[in-house]
């Protein structure tokens, strides 16, 4: 059974933006950019009734479309970094989210997430991360504010193994058009592999 998480897509403009940042640090394993999102809730591994489940509860999630603003570089871990990252701004529409994907996992049964939520998009992992070499590459390197609308959160499915993906999207649940007061779509769009 795959691992299960939900996140957010990054518009493809801005995946081969972060791409262009890849290379120059040495132990660093690059995330593909077709596999850039942000993580919104971990699930885990869990079987085809939890599974559908989760589904029917991501269904009934309402939210309205928001804007995520990616601002700036950083590492996760001071002295040995374990990974370089594109960090999100935490608005409140972002933080809400993430607060109801996690009251629903918690009404299933499914354990709390124990991490507090840094909203980041994951670019490379780092293996025996030097502090240094990551101060030197976070010197060298910008990304100015970059902003995208959320119009969906997806549910992903990755293999356990290869930590970093391949990742894939299960299902899309669409975010309300508060600005029109209509929707873009039904909320959830059936999983690729529901019976899973």
């Amino acid at each position: 059974m795959p691992r299960l998480f939900t996140g957010l897509e990054l518009p493809d403009d801005l995946s081969d933006e972060l791409a262009l940042l890849r290379g120059g640090l040495p132990g660093a394993k690059w995330i593909e950019p077709e596999d850039y999102h942000l993580t919104l809730r971990f699930i885990g591994d869990i079987g085809d009734a939890m599974a559908n489940e989760v589904y029917d509860a991501l269904s009934s999630i309402r939210r309205s479309a928001f804007t995520v603003t990616l601002e700036g570089l950083m590492t996760f871990g001071s002295d040995k970094p374990r990974a370089i990252v594109a960090r999100a701004r935490p608005t409140q529409e972002l933080t809400e989210l993430q607060q109801d994907l996690e009251r629903a996992m918690r009404r299933l049964g499914l354990p709390a997430e124990t991490r507090k939520f840094v909203p980041h998009v994951t670019i490379a992992r780092l293996r025996n991360g030097s502090a240094v070499l990551a101060a030197d590459w976070l010197g060298s390197r910008a990304l100015l504010p970059k902003t995208f609308t959320v119009t969906n959160f997806v549910l992903f499915s990755s293999r356990a193994s290869t930590g970093g993906g391949p990742y894939v999207s299960e299902a899309s649940f669409q975010l309300e058009r508060s600005a029109f007061g209509g929707r873009f779509a039904a909320a959830g769009e059936s999983p690729v592999n529901r019976s899973r």
